[in-house]
């Protein structure tokens, strides 16, 4: 198909009345090679699932949206843009036949096949998403589905918004999710006193010196890290001339923790929720580099010294609820914009702590220190710019260098505070995460009604044994919980 070019501006935001044609700059940017991303949504799910039942409510509700059935044409331009298409269900929903008897594994054949998708790419030729069902029952729920997406669709934030809205509450099927909604601090003090007012803008002052001084520290951060900064060598740190496109594949592990366990933490500690995930996340890696460390005895580098940190994608575009999605979806409105992001680097501590509770403090320092910046906007402006001066290969070459240089890429999502059901098949777990990130590893955190689940996807090549792994954030998460209940019990006593 050959289309008569259009000209575009080159803003990594444009959202013009073009762009519901045109792909948007930072979508553009996921067609590039070795930054082939997908998103992947592993859920599982409390009974077996109808494959005619789910193909109906996806027909019904999730092909309105144009994203989903339009596909992604590249002109002769080399502009590439949406161009609706007639959706065939069937070609979208794979229902694989698996050979299972009575002494298989299953939670290995679910963990093998959503593996094995991590080597493949979606047919260009139709709309970049499929879902994968695997009526399989394991350790973690009566049947699997993987719903997979091109990255280039839209953003994390966006899809999940525009999935949730696809589901009803259990408890009130004529509800929609509800999802946690952050609580902004008011400051109650209206005195008009003059010296009251002269101490308000001098704290002024001095908040914007300290959010000036940190964003220039972390912009000049971000720009050694895409030139030369590299975290010190470590089992999960990218090796020089390593390629994802002939990587082996990479696996995916999900665990499962209480949230409500972890809001207990977060009281202990008077932190967050994000802090504590950051904290627990820190004390696994900890764990697991000391761990191999000591089996291969390597130990030239002491890991204190270890320079460790995590790349952020942070999405700049307002997150849409669920019932604003839910509305648009019902008038046919285009509700994912396309891609929008910044980048945070956020510093990790690898040690061996005799508190657990300090994996959390520190992890706690590390964000308030990120909250005082404006890091995720200025690098988004640095993109941006390369892209301007170089085009989208420039543009991706950045995108893929900063994070190659840190340890592993990290974000968490907060889900449905209830349960909730599709098509009246009710949820037991939810784990998004990626596959094709320049990034041995990857730490996706999603909260569930009062469940949170680590999705750790790793690469085979580097990583020998990521249950392992898996199981060092369930027994970190075990051994802070211990020690904010011995606080808790200490101070009733």
């Amino acid at each position: 198909m050959v289309l008569k070019p259009i000209r575009t501006s080159k803003k990594l935001n444009d959202d013009d009345e073009e762009e519901a044609i045109l792909l948007s700059p930072g979508s553009r940017m996921f067609h590039e090679p070795n930054y082939n991303i997908h998103i992947v949504a592993i859920m599982g799910w409390k009974i077996p699932l109808d494959i005619n039942s789910l193909k109906a409510q996806i027909l019904s509700k999730l092909l309105k949206h144009p994203r989903f059935s339009s596909l992604q044409v590249m002109d002769e331009s080399g502009e590439m843009r949406w161009i609706p298409t007639t959706v065939n269900i069937d070609d979208h929903i794979i229902v694989p036949q698996l050979d299972v008897n009575n002494n298989m594994d299953t939670d290995k054949l679910v963990e093998q096949y959503i593996s094995n998708l991590s080597t493949t790419n979606i047919d260009i030729s139709k709309p970049l998403w499929d879902i994968h069902i695997l009526n399989v029952k394991t350790s973690h729920a009566e049947a699997t589905s993987i719903f997979r997406f091109h990255h280039s669709i839209g953003d994390g934030i966006a899809l999940m918004s525009l999935l949730l809205s696809c589901f009803r509450k259990t408890s009130d099927p004529t509800s929609l999710p509800t999802l946690p909604v952050s609580k902004n601090k008011s400051n109650s003090n209206n005195s008009k006193n003059i010296r009251s007012l002269i101490w308000q803008y001098i704290v002024k002052l001095w908040l914007f010196i300290r959010l000036l001084f940190n964003t220039v520290v972390d912009v000049l951060l971000f720009i050694a890290t895409a030139l030369f900064l590299k975290d010190s060598q470590s089992p999960f740190t990218v090796a020089k001339g390593f390629n994802n496109k002939h990587s082996t594949g990479q696996r995916f592990i999900y665990r499962t923790v209480s949230l409500d366990d972890i809001k207990f933490i977060k009281n202990a500690t008077n932190a967050t929720i994000n802090d504590v995930i950051l904290g627990i996340t820190q004390a696994a890696l900890s764990r697991y580099i000391n761990r191999k460390y000591e089996i291969e005895g390597k130990m030239k580098l002491s890991v204190e010294q270890m320079r460790c940190r995590a790349t952020v994608l942070v999405n700049l575009r307002p997150a849409l609820g669920v019932q604003a999605v839910a509305e648009m979806i019902e008038k046919n409105a285009i509700v994912i914009q396309g891609n929008c992001f910044g980048f945070v680097i956020i510093p990790l501590d690898i040690a061996q702590l005799q508190n657990p509770l300090d994996y959390v403090h520190k992890a706690k320092i590390s964000m308030d220190r990120k909250k005082r910046s404006l890091e995720s906007q200025c690098t988004f402006y640095v993109l941006q710019l390369f892209l301007n001066l170089f085009g989208f290969k420039g543009a991706t070459k950045l995108a893929k260098r900063v994070p190659s240089q840190t340890t592993l890429a990290f974000s968490n999502v907060a889900g449905p505070l209830e349960e909730v059901s599709f098509s009246g098949h009710p949820l037991a777990f939810l784990a998004p995460t990626c596959y094709g990130q320049p990034t041995g590893l990857m730490v996706h955190a999603c909260s569930y009604a009062k469940k949170l689940t680590f999705a750790i996807t790793v690469d085979e090549g580097m990583i020998s044994d990521p249950n392992q792994l898996g199981d060092d954030f369930v027994d970190s998460f075990k051994s802070i919980n211990e020690a904010a209940l011995s606080k808790f019990r200490t101070k009733v006593d």
